[in-house]
């Protein structure tokens, strides 16, 4: 019960943090692309209406909802179950944490750490910045769908 409490409570949190992280998908909207965007941009629609953080922060959503239907599922079991479960199962929790903290963390924030290295790569695009990007986001996608 207690293990299934704090999935749900880490899940909520987790996804009105990805509510708020929305502002800045907004802000990008109305402020622009920092960089000019090249023809190969334009010609590919999925790039072209959405902004660079929209993966990390549906990731970090939908995972909070995952997470509370974790831990909900988890809260019914222990309560309908006539026996203890036998696992604590708060590996799983940290791992699910980390995943979604991380695929922020690269897809956000670290959105920026990549264009430094490579100016422009998300909008040029630059093959090798772009996929060192998204692969980082995946690695913690990963870690989070292994946990959960």
């Amino acid at each position: 019960m207690i293990i299934g409490a704090r999935f749900a409570r880490w899940g909520l949190g987790l996804f009105i943090f990805g509510v708020f992280l929305t502002f800045g998908i907004i802000a990008h909207y109305c402020a622009g692309s920092r960089w000019p965007n090249g023809a190969l941009f334009m010609q590919n629609i999925t790039l072209w209406w959405a902004c660079p953080w929209t993966l990390s922060v549906a990731a970090v959503q939908a995972g909070g909802l995952g997470m509370v239907a974790i831990g909900l599922t988890l809260m019914l079991a222990a309560r309908v179950s006539p026996t203890r479960p036998a696992a604590e199962g708060s590996a799983a929790l940290w791992l699910c944490i980390v995943g979604l903290l991380g695929v922020f963390a690269v897809g956000y924030p670290g959105y920026f750490v990549f264009d430094a290295i490579w100016p422009s790569y998300y909008y040029s695009p630059i093959a090798t910045g772009k996929n060192a990007w998204l692969l980082g986001q995946a690695l913690f996608i990963a870690i989070y769908l292994q946990a959960s």
